[in-house]
């Protein structure tokens, strides 16, 4: 192990019962964050899935009519619409949260200055 690291857990081993607590604080709170970027590639990848079918219905569209077609194209389209707006939604929900999350971190190193150095 390189002598910085090892410099590293000897600074982290002194640390008090309160500061070890902040600091559990924030790891929860970056978990959390975890969880609020992984909502995000999902929202994406939700909203990519539309694009794709909508894609794949213009390219094919030689190969039928809209008059014959119509029910279930509208069908299509309005799922597609619903994903869109789930993958719309999922995304500025994980965007709001991981911006909180972040404000959160920084009040704690505000409040704390004596843990600020380790949460860099």
């Amino acid at each position: 192990m390189p002598d910085l690291l090892k410099s590293d857990f000897k600074d982290i081993s002194s640390l008090t019962q309160t500061e070890a607590t902040v600091i559990n604080h924030v790891q929860l709170i970056l978990a959390e964050k975890r969880t609020s970027l992984a909502m995000m590639r999902t929202g994406i990848a939700v909203l990519a899935l539309p694009l794709t079918v909508l894609g794949l219905l213009i390219s094919t569209s030689r190969l039928y009519t809209v008059a014959d077609t119509w029910l279930l194209l509208t069908a299509v389209i309005l799922l597609c619409g619903g994903l869109i707006a789930l993958g719309a939604f999922l995304i500025t929900r994980s965007v709001y949260r991981i911006r909180a999350y972040d404000h959160m971190v920084r009040e704690i190193k505000r409040q704390s200055p004596t843990v600020a150095p380790y949460l860099d």
